[in-house]
């Protein structure tokens, strides 16, 4: 390693978000050194190649699936760790990227926070699940969003003060079903809502992103990076993904980040916040024509949007209901076991119901309480679906 290096853990390796952070890695060995990969094991044989590739000991690799674990070790020589926030909290970084999926990523948010370690977060679910518990934790510039959007937010922000701030606009592509009545969307297939049209994202990203729920919970994830209250946060659909999202400040200034829709330079962006890294990925060619729409969002056929807003404001654990909710009910649907508009009315009834036990916490064990009532809440009103 040299000074001007930074090491690097990527949780998450064999995912879209991982794959394109070793690819930045790979494109700049003079500023960044991987030190550890972590993954589910799904697919063991991706993580052997990481491993050889970036020259990592079996020590600085995670693998959560007991017999991919078995399996890898034996092709490395050596045993491998099995919990990503173990890797965290044993291998020296300076930036832990958390690209793993839904609030499983909890423990290695909380784990790198509690190291003093920079957290480049992709993994949204576990800022969502964990809320003002775990920023409280966090020290000030800690924290570095991955997603385009939050990304975006933080870029602009750089123009002026907060005090200076009036509005964060979130921006969204609207899906593969924009334009659609709720109607028409009721009896929609897994394969149709997997057909993003700007994104290529894993599945339950690009579920998300057909029923809205995920700008849900990038509204919910904005109101605790930027301590903005859910009232003074816009949605707008912008079907192109190129303004990934826009800082309005209160002298009528609006300041929009963009570029072409690739994860590349968020993820760079992150890893070397607050610098930038040359060639990330390519830049817009204003010498050619282009049309940027901007549109609003149809709270009627989409209503995930403003669940999301009522669930930021009342804050405690209630955006984990929501998080843990819907990842019941969009499994529900992958298995064909409720129609696809299903999915945001069993979250809506979940978070309808959680007064009593959406309370503030103070540790993980809390958290994952209230998300284990919240996901039994939602397996029975599935069940009833079914019958």
């Amino acid at each position: 390693m040299t000074d001007t290096q930074r090491r690097v853990i990527v949780l998450g390796s064999t995912g879209s978000i991982g794959i394109q952070a070793l690819d930045i890695l790979r494109r700049n060995p003079q500023r960044f050194q991987l030190v550890g990969i972590a993954a589910a094991g799904s697919d063991p044989a991706t993580v052997v190649a990481q491993a050889q590739e970036f020259g990592l000991s079996p020590s600085q690799v995670a693998v959560s699936r007991e017999d991919s674990a078995r399996e890898i070790s034996e092709q490395l020589g050596g045993k491998v760790l099995r919990e990503p926030h173990e890797l965290v909290q044993s291998q020296d970084s300076d930036v832990v990227l958390n690209a793993l999926v839904g609030s499983m990523g909890l423990r290695s948010t909380v784990a790198t926070i509690e190291s003093g370690r920079r957290l480049a977060l992709a993994n949204k679910e576990s800022l969502v699940a964990g809320g003002t518990w775990v920023t409280k934790q966090a020290a000030e510039g800690q924290i570095i969003p991955v997603d385009s959007e939050h990304s975006a937010m933080a870029q602009c922000l750089r123009a002026g003060t907060t005090a200076e701030l009036d509005r964060l606009v979130l921006t969204a592509s609207g899906g593969p079903f924009r334009g659609w009545t709720r109607e028409q969307m009721r009896d929609v297939t897994p394969e149709q809502a997997a057909a993003h049209p700007t994104w290529s994202m894993g599945q339950m990203n690009t579920l998300n992103s057909a029923t809205l729920i995920n700008k849900g919970l990038e509204l919910i994830e904005a109101t605790l990076l930027f301590d903005v209250p859910a009232d003074r946060i816009d949605v707008t659909v912008h079907p192109q993904s190129i303004v990934h999202s826009m800082a309005t400040f209160k002298d009528g200034a609006t300041i929009a980040q963009a570029s072409p829709p690739s994860m590349l330079l968020p993820i760079a962006h992150a890893l070397a916040w607050p610098e930038r890294v040359d060639g990330a990925q390519h830049a817009l060619d204003f010498t050619a024509a282009s049309q940027w729409e901007f549109e609003p969002v149809d709270n009627e056929a989409f209503p995930a949007i403003e669940l999301a807003r009522h669930v930021a404001s009342h804050g405690a654990t209630l955006p984990a209901v929501y998080n843990a909710a819907n990842e019941e009910a969009a499994e529900a649907f992958l298995h064909k076991r409720i129609p696809f508009t299903s999915i945001v009315d069993i979250v809506a009834e979940v978070v309808s119901q959680a007064d009593g036990y959406a309370v503030e916490c103070s540790s993980i064990e809390a958290i994952q309480d209230v998300e284990k009532q919240a996901r039994e809440q939602a397996r029975t009103l599935i069940s009833r679906e079914t019958r």
